[in-house]
């Protein structure tokens, strides 16, 4: 048996290459949309792939199976559980396979057995591994968003981010039933989850790749619980925001997206006066420098969300799905941020431009200032200041700046009319979500605000 292993880390998503080296055949489990590593690999090791596995309908990411299944005329291996809501759409002409609780299939000597684990979704199953040629019993289980390392599946992203009512309490109660039933498996099975630290499908995570079922009934915290209404209760509380384009998502692995190759093709642009042209007609241009960098000189109307980490997460919240974008960016990241978009859904990128030679041509830039909390205090002493806390809710509600007025970044562009109208003390907890929060309000007519570097937590250290 092959079992190899891949990270994307701009979304905390793991997906899996499980391939019978006898047959040379490989199928890949929750496949991101691009699939350009998984072929790397495949020809590395001499395997062809032939399917692609779904664990679930993925709120968080485009997943690769129709890829996949264009490129190799890979099988999908889909869900049929769950109601109608829940059903894979558009799938005439692919080679696909509908699955149910128990069903199994066999790659070689490897064997596939599905177990249904609703909760995070209704239709969740996941894949029970044996490998034949070693063993009659079971060696893991890939569990998509079902059970991580030491966290289990948020249950209310259909009622929060797809906005099915009422949702979360079933779902949070179903979960319970999915939990009780991987207490039972043998505890030396390993687990292999879709996602780790960071990823918002949970409260929790753990940054390890994999675990064990034993582990898991020892130490996950949702494994502690003998008891459905105290499991509901601490499983609702305290789950972060869903991102905005979790909504998107769903629809998109639900229904089809159009395959990569058919995309539009991004244009270069060379002129600062075409950059300003687009600005004043109203479209998205985000640039992806530093947040030091554009505070100190940016284009008057640009958002900034610097190409890091975190770059997927907060384009997913800020950008527009049904607008044209525009990126400023250092042309040798391009590529890299096209993947980490398309990753996401976000097609419409129909141009870019270098942002150093952009900043060079302009005639005149924008700015903002950055202050230390001391910094903020006095000012909060001595001018009628309003401080804007944009961290999540949660964050939030544990402490804050005494006054703080309270917008999670995420939400910001569409709750402007919130925003106290006085000069603003713009504030995170470490500083980098405030940055894009400032830009966001810079590039809708808000100047008169202060960045707070270092966030609540240096608050807390220089100034409490």
């Amino acid at each position: 048996m092959l079992l190899r292993y891949f990270y994307d880390e701009k979304l905390a998503h793991a997906s899996y290459m499980v391939g019978c080296q006898r047959k040379g055949e490989a199928v890949i489990v929750d496949p991101m949309r691009n699939i350009e590593p998984y072929i790397q690999v495949a020809e590395k090791e001499n395997m062809k792939i032939v399917g692609a596995l779904e664990t679930h309908i993925h709120a968080d990411f485009v997943a690769g199976s129709r890829e996949l299944a264009d490129r190799f005329g890979a099988t999908m291996y889909i869900s049929d559980e769950g109601d109608e809501n829940w059903k894979y759409q558009n799938l005439d002409g692919i080679q696909h396979v509908l699955l149910k609780d128990g069903d199994k299939f066999e790659l070689g000597k490897l064997t596939f057995e599905v177990m249904h684990t609703p909760g995070h979704t209704p239709e969740s199953i996941s894949f029970l591994l044996t490998d034949g040629a070693a063993a009659d019993k079971p060696i893991g289980l890939f569990t998509g968003d079902f059970v991580f390392a030491g966290d289990i599946g948020r249950p209310d992203l259909l009622e929060k981010a797809a906005g099915i009512k009422g949702t979360a309490d079933a779902g949070a109660k179903v979960m319970y039933t999915s939990v009780e039933r991987f207490k039972q498996l043998p505890d030396y099975l390993q687990v292999w989850p879709a996602h780790g630290a960071g990823s918002a499908c949970g409260k929790a995570l753990g940054a390890v790749p994999s675990t064990t079922v034993g582990y898991e009934k020892q130490f996950n915290w949702a494994m502690q619980f003998d008891n459905e209404p105290d499991f509901v209760k601490a499983l609702l509380d305290g789950q972060p925001e869903p991102p905005y384009y979790f909504a998107v998502m769903k629809s998109v692995n639900k229904i089809g997206i159009e395959l990569i190759k058919n995309l539009p093709e991004v244009k270069v642009i060379t002129s600062v006066e075409e950059i300003e042209g687009l600005i004043a007609a109203g479209q998205q241009v985000v640039d992806t420098r530093d947040a030091q960098a554009f505070s100190q000189g940016h284009i008057k109307g640009t958002m900034n969300v610097p190409f890091n980490n975190s770059f997927t997460n907060w384009m997913g919240w800020i950008v527009n799905y049904k607008e044209p974008l525009y990126l400023l960016a250092n042309a040798a990241q391009m590529q890299d941020m096209l993947i980490a978009l398309r990753s996401i859904g976000i097609d419409q990128v129909l141009g870019y431009a270098d942002v150093e030679a952009m900043i060079e041509q302009a005639n005149e830039l924008d700015s903002y200032e950055n202050i230390t909390p001391s910094e903020a205090k006095a000012m909060m002493d001595t001018e009628d200041v309003a401080v804007l806390d944009v961290r999540n809710l949660t964050e939030y509600n544990e402490e804050h700046i005494e006054g703080a007025q309270h917008i999670m970044v995420g939400t910001l562009k569409n709750r402007l009319d919130e925003v106290p109208n006085k000069k603003l003390i713009v504030q995170c907890q470490a500083g980098g979500r405030s940055a894009i929060a400032a830009s966001v309000l810079k590039a809708n007519g808000f100047h008169n605000l202060v960045n707070m570097t270092g966030g609540y937590g240096q608050w807390v250290k220089e100034v409490k």
